[in-house]
């Protein structure tokens, strides 16, 4: 994808313990990089959280996450991570992410998630309030972001 592909980034700078002795960031850490973004990017919507999705008796389950390396990133360096949902099906949400150092694309990502029953471990509707508000995030300019409420 191109970076302007993107309404949502997350910033964030590569701390000295995630570096390993080749002096790049350790591969497994894109992962956490990811699940970084993507906890602001779903706070960015103001839909429930975690804590409030499990007292429903219902979460988002990870079922796939990929990654894929084009060029290292380094200890100090700034990261934008770019999140966006590139699919919305019954009960699943695919989301793909790419990290940027500037303009240089670093990494490509990929997460998969199941809206499910806790207690049954299968699969629900996603509801049509999260559909919308997902839509919207994703058909609003970067620059309009911090200017709209998703939950009005």
């Amino acid at each position: 994808m191109a970076r302007s592909d993107f309404a949502f980034f997350h910033t964030l700078r590569v701390r000295w313990a995630e570096v390993d002795m080749q002096a790049i960031v350790f591969n497994g850490h894109y992962l956490t990089y990811f699940d970084v973004a993507f906890t602001e990017y779903w706070r960015a919507t103001s839909l429930p959280n975690a804590v409030a999705q499990a007292k429903d008796g219902k979460e988002l389950f990870a079922r796939k996450a990929s990654v894929e390396y084009m060029a290292p990133a380094r200890f100090d360096d700034v990261l934008d991570i770019g999140v966006r949902c590139l699919r919305l099906g019954n009960s699943s949400m695919q989301f793909v992410l790419e990290i940027y150092q500037g303009e240089q694309h670093l990494i490509t990502g990929e997460l998969l998630y199941v809206y499910a029953d806790t207690s049954l471990r299968k699969g629900v509707a996603l509801p049509d309030a999260w559909r919308a508000i997902i839509q919207q995030l994703e058909t609003t300019k970067p620059t309009d972001l911090a200017k709209i409420n998703l939950n009005e």
